[in-house]
């Protein structure tokens, strides 16, 4: 079954199977928001980190290739009473425009190949505005041990390492590696093994 059959099955049922409301850790960065601005949520699924940025007053941008992912983050928009823009495309083939975003959130989107996820980060670096923010979450190699959600390839988990050289040329980085108890829908429940990272270009 390819990636796009899987997730279109996945997000094909009435629940949002990471529920509605935002990442924990994304809602935890609301302080550092600007007031105004455009904001990209990449690969956003069901719409639930893109509607949050919305309701934070940021232009939002909620990308995925789900059609049924999509459809989902429009009716959760237009229950939250926000305007959300979507776009259906794949992120890896995606034109990512040069200094458009004020913020960029990358939510565990890790079920991209090693050289697709190089090429994906190198679109993010490219389509932040300078003293843009990233905000970033990804799952550890140490989540195969608790099998709470995530990719099973070690290959496509994010490491301390990995993040430091794609971003590390940033000029605020914050890098967080912990262990915390998920409760974000049925997809992401239980204890799991994370990392964040918050950078400014």
């Amino acid at each position: 079954m390819s990636e796009f059959d899987r997730w279109q099955g996945r997000f094909a049922v009435p629940e949002y199977i990471f529920g509605e409301a935002p990442n924990v850790f994304l809602a935890s960065q609301r302080h550092r928001l600007p007031k105004s601005g455009k904001a990209l949520a990449v690969a956003d699924g069901e719409g639930r980190n893109g509607v949050f940025l919305a309701e934070c007053g940021l232009d939002t941008l909620s990308l995925d290739f789900s059609p049924n992912g999509q459809k989902k983050a429009l009716a959760l928009a237009a229950r939250r009473g926000v305007n959300l823009r979507t776009e259906l495309a794949d992120v890896h083939t995606w034109n990512w425009p040069a200094e458009d975003y004020d913020v960029i959130a990358d939510i565990f989107t890790q079920f991209s190949t090693p050289d697709q996820r190089k090429g994906k980060f190198a679109g993010i670096r490219k389509a932040l505005k300078t003293g843009g923010l990233l905000l970033l979450e990804g799952y550890t190699p140490k989540q195969l041990d608790y099998g709470t959600g995530g990719p099973k390839e070690l290959s496509q988990l994010t490491t301390m390492d990995l993040l430091e050289s794609e971003f590390g040329g940033f000029s605020k980085v914050l890098i967080r590696e912990y262990e915390t108890m998920m409760s974000e829908g049925g997809g992401h429940a239980g204890m799991a093994a994370v990392i964040d990272l918050v950078a400014v270009k």
